[in-house]
């Protein structure tokens, strides 16, 4: 038997270190070559770091928040002496990493339906679902696992729950009846992860960025004719159009006259870089925080392509499946809330970025259109800028620009003659 000692692995993008979000193993437990030993946090995204080796885990270093830098020790095994070998011959920080345990990112697909946990011996899965699983009185051995090795994913725990998998209900857990436990007066939570990513960004970027805020309303009733009637002519199962296709479209097509505004500002060599490509970031609401998956080139796409690739980069992102590409290099953001976007807000810029459209809710209301009372759908478009760089005149015509587009959606198609 031999002692081996696995360092965390260079992740790749210039990383020099990285945060524990949580561990899958623990010291003394027997792991498999490529077996998932820890999750980690990059300033990119999340990260779950496989083992080289099979062995038994001697140690760990760092707790769930701890920051690890690459090249540093992460986990100590006891090893076969082949396997030792082996894992002598495989490429510490700075080089790269095996073909067959690179760092994948969490989690990038499904396997076929994997045996109950129970038949694979030691339950794989994430402290978030270990947590649910507890407070639902859930034997996680009986639950089965999609993901890699087994791994039970937060999709095979919620169909557990709901009775899905081979057609058996999860066992009942009904308990005789018993005075209830009083509930803890306070609860603290640690902030780690993408929740502290997500913290730290917003942080920088209210205090680095003085934002101002432009609103204006949207008359969207010839839009909403025009989404209605081309959804009527979907096959059935087809997903259907949202307003945010159309107002990417809308978005693309003023772009081409505000520059200034489809931008990043590199702080470090004072440097504006205006982008020719527009990369929209779509704010999405996920599980584990908010995510900004991104359409690229949405200037080269069509209104049906651009609805697709938005349903794909935003589905895989509230799946945890995005990949680094996937959640990096906008170049403008678009964020809404949907039905709860409420009348007004004031969204915060996502740096590097330089401006921000947010979308509120859409709904019917009395309006005055030629002297007279009528009823039409309004939406008010609240958009952040950065004022160092465009202008309030510059801001304001691009949202009256957006605006013209949308109420008159035709302009959406049309293309001005070069």
């Amino acid at each position: 038997m031999s002692r081996y000692v696995f360092k965390l692995p260079d992740l790749g993008e210039g990383t020099v270190s990285a945060e524990i979000v949580g561990w899958h193993v623990k010291p003394g437990d027997t792991v498999e070559e490529e077996q998932v030993l820890v999750e980690v946090m990059t300033e990119k995204a999340a990260v779950e770091v496989p083992s080289p080796v099979s062995g038994t885990v001697l140690s760990t270093t760092g707790e769930p928040g701890d920051m690890v830098a690459v090249g540093a020790e992460l986990i100590v095994f006891e090893t076969g002496a082949g396997e030792a070998r082996e894992a002598a011959e495989a490429p510490q920080a700075g080089q790269a990493p095996p073909p067959t345990a690179p760092p994948v990112e969490s989690p990038r697909g499904h396997a076929a339906e994997a045996p109950p946990a129970a038949a694979r011996g030691r339950v794989m899965t994430s402290p978030a679902n270990r947590r649910r699983a507890h407070e639902a009185g859930v034997d996680l051995a009986q639950v089965h696992g999609s993901g890699p090795q087994g791994r039970i994913l937060r999709e095979d725990l919620e169909a557990y729950l709901r009775g899905e998998r081979g057609g058996a209900a999860a066992p009942s857990r009904a308990r005789p009846a018993a005075a209830a436990p009083q509930a803890p007066q306070r609860e603290e939570i640690k902030v780690i992860g993408l929740r502290r990513l997500i913290a730290q960004r917003m942080s920088e970027s209210k205090r680095n960025i003085p934002h101002f805020s432009y609103v204006e309303e949207v008359d969207v009733t010839e839009l909403e004719a025009l989404r209605r009637h081309l959804n009527s002519r979907l096959a059935s199962g087809e997903p259907a159009l949202t307003y945010l296709p159309f107002l990417v479209l809308a978005l693309v097509r003023v772009l081409e006259d505000f520059p200034q505004c489809n931008a990043h500002y590199d702080a470090e060599r004072g440097v504006i870089i205006r982008h020719r490509a527009v990369h929209v970031g779509v704010a999405t609401q996920t599980p584990d925080g908010l995510k900004v998956p991104v359409v690229r080139n949405a200037e080269q796409r069509s209104l049906w392509e651009i609805a697709a690739e938005m349903r794909r980069v935003t589905e895989a992102a509230r799946l945890n499946k995005a990949t680094r590409e996937e959640l990096s290099g906008s170049t403008i953001t678009l964020t809404s809330l949907g039905k709860l976007g409420g009348i007004v807000s004031t969204p915060i810029i996502n740096a590097p970025e330089v401006a921000i459209i947010g979308v509120n809710r859409a709904l019917e209301r009395p309006v005055v259109v030629d002297g007279a009372v009528t009823v039409r759908r309004m939406m008010n478009l609240s958009s952040s800028f950065d004022h160092r760089f465009v202008d309030g005149y510059d801001a304001a015509a691009m949202i009256q620009a957006m605006k013209e587009h949308i109420e008159h959606p035709a302009m959406i198609f049309l293309r001005e003659p070069d």
